[in-house]
């Protein structure tokens, strides 16, 4: 059993938040019926979110918190001690389609195949303008080291660009239609 990312009606109506229908994901099987071959986990992706409007999520968890700096994002970790319920809401999810789509343009000059050096090299780039960027450097640094096993290997990601472009168009559509995502495990 994994983490689940649900689009759910915002805000919550009774006691339980209601899940957003299939129907307004349909399109992404467009997507997944157009990809190219070599697209399949962008493909599966897409045909999963347009069948049941929802993420599995458990692949992204530990690649958006990096991104976005944060821990248990895709968990709703903030909204859980909060609220007691573990939802991103429409602005939460607006924020998470925002970071990925940065990261989406930012790599686009290294390829199509996303990994963890990929993604360490596409952050040290954007942190090395930023205004502390040796201290931004730093933590980065830490971060990427935090990361690796007992033995110093680095996580065996290995992501599509195009899947997670999927990825944040998710994300992107709850935000643009109002809706909130339920941390679903």
């Amino acid at each position: 059993m994994g983490l689940d990312n649900v689009a759910v009606q915002w805000p919550r109506t009774g006691r339980f938040y209601e899940p957003v229908v299939a129907e307004e994901f349909a399109d992404f099987a467009k997507f997944a019926a157009a990809a190219p071959p070599q697209a399949g986990p962008a493909a599966a992706l897409a045909s999963h979110i347009a069948r049941t409007a929802t993420v599995r999520a458990s692949a992204y968890t530990d690649l958006v918190d990096l991104l976005l700096g944060l821990e248990g994002v895709l968990f709703a970790t903030d909204a859980a001690a909060e609220d007691e319920d573990p939802v991103i809401d429409p602005d939460g999810c607006a924020w998470i389609a925002g970071g990925l789509e940065k990261f989406v343009a930012g790599h686009g000059e290294l390829g199509d195949t996303v990994t963890f050096d990929t993604i360490a090299q596409v952050l040290r780039s954007a942190l090395a303008e930023a205004r502390l960027a040796d201290h931004q450097l730093r933590w980065l640094e830490t971060r990427l080291e935090a990361l690796k096993d007992g033995h110093g290997h680095p996580p065996q990601w290995n992501f599509s660009l195009l899947e997670l472009d999927v990825l944040a168009h998710f994300y992107r559509r709850c935000t643009d239609r109002g809706f909130a995502v339920y941390a679903d495990f």
